[in-house]
């Protein structure tokens, strides 16, 4: 299980749910908005978390889906958030990305 990536080699964010609708939509377009105000070219892609794709490296998900998402994507950083819409999770993220600081996993 990887614990850190830095935030140069993040491309692609997954932000993963449990069925790829409903409320997680909302969380993925705060995540995507907060990306392009911080002026980040880093992609946000939103999948089910059954089918996080190989090679992964960054995992956003409900907390109550990261299990899941390490077994789908052991060699991935997962981040876990509580509330779908202004979890501190999400701006701590932007914030790192934006400073180049290495991105922290649970």
């Amino acid at each position: 299980m990887t614990t850190s990536i830095p935030a140069a080699e993040v491309k692609t964010i997954v932000f993963a749910c449990e069925a790829g609708m409903g409320s997680s939509l909302m969380g993925v377009s705060a995540l995507k908005k907060k990306i392009k105000a911080a002026g980040l070219s880093v992609e946000v892609v939103h999948k089910a978390v059954r089918s996080i794709p190989t090679g992964t490296r960054l995992v956003v998900t409900h907390k109550g889906l990261a299990a899941q998402a390490h077994t789908r994507a052991p060699d991935a950083v997962v981040i876990a958030f509580s509330a779908f819409l202004n979890d501190p999770v999400f701006d701590k993220l932007v914030a790192a990305l934006k400073a180049g600081d290495p991105i922290e996993g649970v």
